[in-house]
């Protein structure tokens, strides 16, 4: 009976050590730096992933940048250990272009590019030549017409790469769609002038509409974002935690009460 005791006891005491290890910071690293493009992914940063880092023991600094360029060239220099702001077309075409070492890590809620009533209220009462609007730059302006052809409002070319579709890719506009392209900035204001508007997330929220307002938001899960670490410290402890982080409970109720209308990560489904 003592020896089950003491059997039991060591079993306790190593469980509570093991419990304090899941916990702990990586030994080799106690400070993590991530790099985040201003808004939303900051604010995911400081209000949610610092603090459930900091409880395992990490000191967590954020850097935020306004541009596209420098996070991923400070990433692969070492001045960050993570960087949140791209989707994974994005990376690809950056790491090939700059010759760089980096590799993404886990997805991030991300608002998505949405239809957004403009003078038509429901898609249901789309017209025969009906007017869109759509972001002009090659890649949101390829989004949108994945979107219209999800809708049927027109048809692509079989054998496309959907993500650089182009107008020249439509074989059949099935309702005469007449498309507009413009800055993606202008979009929130177009939508008094158009049948419809293909607004992106940001936009549409640093203008103040929601994202639960988009009639329609696109299916695909390409261009969710993702967070990114150098290709050599993917399989490092510290570099699981961050990822843990951002998979957490904690993380995934904080986004889905904060984030309404964002498109979630695909493992959370």
């Amino acid at each position: 009976m003592r020896r089950f005791v003491i059997k039991a006891v060591a079993a306790s005491v190593l469980g509570l050590a093991a419990a304090g290890a899941a916990l702990a910071a990586d030994p080799a690293k106690k400070d993590i730096v991530i790099g985040t493009t201003v808004g939303d992914f900051g604010d995911m940063v400081k209000q949610s992933i610092k603090p459930i880092l900091e409880k395992q023991g990490y000191k967590v600094k954020l850097v935020e940048f306004t541009d596209y360029v420098r996070p991923n060239l400070a990433l692969q220099e070492g001045a960050l250990d993570v960087n949140v702001f791209q989707h994974k077309p994005y990376l690809d075409n950056f790491v090939k272009e700059h010759k760089l070492n980096l590799k993404e890590a886990f997805q991030v809620p991300t608002a998505p590019l949405g239809i957004y009533a403009g003078k038509i209220k429901a898609l249901k009462d789309v017209k025969v030549g009906a007017t869109v609007a759509a972001p002009n730059d090659p890649s949101n302006f390829a989004r949108a017409l994945v979107m219209l052809a999800d809708l049927g409002w027109v048809k692509l070319k079989p054998g496309i790469n959907p993500l650089t579709a182009s107008e020249r890719d439509i074989a059949v506009n099935v309702k005469k769609i007449k498309i507009i392209p413009l800055e993606a900035a202008q979009l929130p204001r177009s939508r008094s002038d158009v049948d419809f508007s293909v607004i992106n997330g940001n936009y549409a929220t640093s203008s103040g509409i929601k994202l639960t307002e988009a009639i329609y938001q696109e299916k695909s899960y390409a261009y969710v974002n993702w967070g990114a670490v150098r290709t050599a410290d993917l399989a490092k402890p510290w570099a699981k935690d961050v990822v843990a982080a951002y998979n957490s409970p904690a993380f995934k109720a904080f986004a889905k009460q904060k984030y309404a209308g964002y498109k979630l990560p695909q493992n959370w489904n």
